[in-house]
C-alpha cells in the first residue's frame, strides 16, 4: 500500500507504473496510519528472514544493495524489456551453508567433536600448513623453440654482397630488355 501511495503522490509521470502495480495483490504493511517511501516499506516486510517468501523486484540500485545484505531475499530486476532473477547474493549462500551443516551434525556433536580433536592434538593450528604438492608439468615452452643461427660479422658480409650482385643482375636485365624494346622501335 505503501508503494502505491508513493506512486499516486508523484503524479501523472508515473501513471502507468501505478497502474501496473494495482494489478498485482496488495500486501498489508504495518504502515496502513501514516505510510511511508516504498523503498523502507519493502524493507520491513523481509525483515526478521523474510517469514513471507517475498521476492523484491526493483530498479533502484540502493535498494537492491540493502536487499543483498539480507539472507534469504531473491532479487528481481528488467534488463531490456526481460525479467531477470538476480544470483544469490553472499550472505544468503552463507546462510544456506550454515543450515546444511547444522543439519548434518547437531550442535552438542561439535562441541564433542572439537574436544577430542583437542585432546588428541588433532586440532588444527594457524602455524601448520600443508605443502602444495607440485605437478609434473609439460617441457618448457620456450625450449621447444627452432634454434635460431648466430650472426657473425663474417657470415653478415657475404650475404651483402649477394644482395647487392642480385639488384644489378636485376638491373642490367631490366636495362637489357629496355635496351632491346628501345632497338625494336626504332627498327620498326
Amino acid at each position: 500500500r505503501c508503494v502505491l501511495k508513493e506512486l499516486e503522490s508523484l503524479g501523472k509521470a508515473l501513471y502507468g507504473a501505478k497502474l501496473i502495480a494495482q494489478r498485482f495483490e496488495v500486501r498489508n504493511c504495518s504502515h496502513q496510519k501514516d505510510p511511508v517511501s516504498g523503498s523502507a516499506c519493502l524493507l520491513s516486510m523481509i525483515e526478521e528472514g523474510n517469514p513471507h517468501h517475498f521476492f523484491i523486484a526493483t530498479q533502484d540500485q540502493d535498494l537492491a544493495n540493502k536487499v543483498k545484505k539480507k539472507a534469504g531475499v531473491p532479487l528481481l530486476f528488467i534488463i531490456q524489456n526481460t525479467m531477470v532473477l538476480d544470483k544469490p547474493s553472499p550472505k544468503s549462500l552463507a546462510f544456506v551453508q550454515k543450515l546444511q551443516t547444522d543439519q548434518l551434525v547437531p550442535e552438542h556433536q561439535k562441541q564433542s567433536i572439537v574436544q577430542l580433536k583437542e585432546k588428541e592434538g588433532l586440532a588444527k593450528r594457524e602455524g601448520d600448513r600443508r605443502r602444495k604438492r607440485k605437478r609434473a608439468g609439460g617441457p618448457n615452452p620456450l625450449s621447444c623453440l627452432k634454434k635460431k643461427k648466430k650472426k657473425t660479422q663474417e657470415g653478415q658480409e657475404p650475404s651483402a654482397e649477394k644482395k647487392k650482385r642480385r639488384k644489378r643482375k636485376r638491373n642490367r636485365v631490366k636495362a637489357e630488355a629496355a635496351v632491346q624494346s628501345v632497338q625494336k622501335n626504332e627498327e620498326e
